[in-house]
């Protein structure tokens, strides 16, 4: 009964919907460069390091490493100041 009221008005299914969101938070940790993978994994839930490695690869596309270097240099290239060429 929930479930098939949530999928209709959400068009996902709950499951669907927390691992979504689970992700979308441990992309802002991996933001801080203080945290680490497996420490972004754990704090989304994520028992094992490999597990949150898959999990966000199958929902990104790349792992969360590739991720966090990628937005990384797009942060600093964003606090640099207009046409300062690196």
């Amino acid at each position: 009964a929930f479930a098939s009221r949530f999928t209709h008005y959400v068009e996902v299914s709950p499951m669907h919907y927390l691992a979504r969101w689970r992700l979308q938070l441990a992309g802002r940790l991996l933001e801080r460069p203080e945290m680490s993978i497996a420490q972004a994994g754990a704090e989304v839930g994520y028992e094992s390091e490999a597990a949150f490695n898959r999990a966000f690869k199958k929902f990104v596309g790349i792992p969360p490493g590739t991720w966090r270097k990628g937005r990384s240099a797009l942060l600093e290239a964003q606090r640099l100041p207009a046409g300062t060429v690196q």
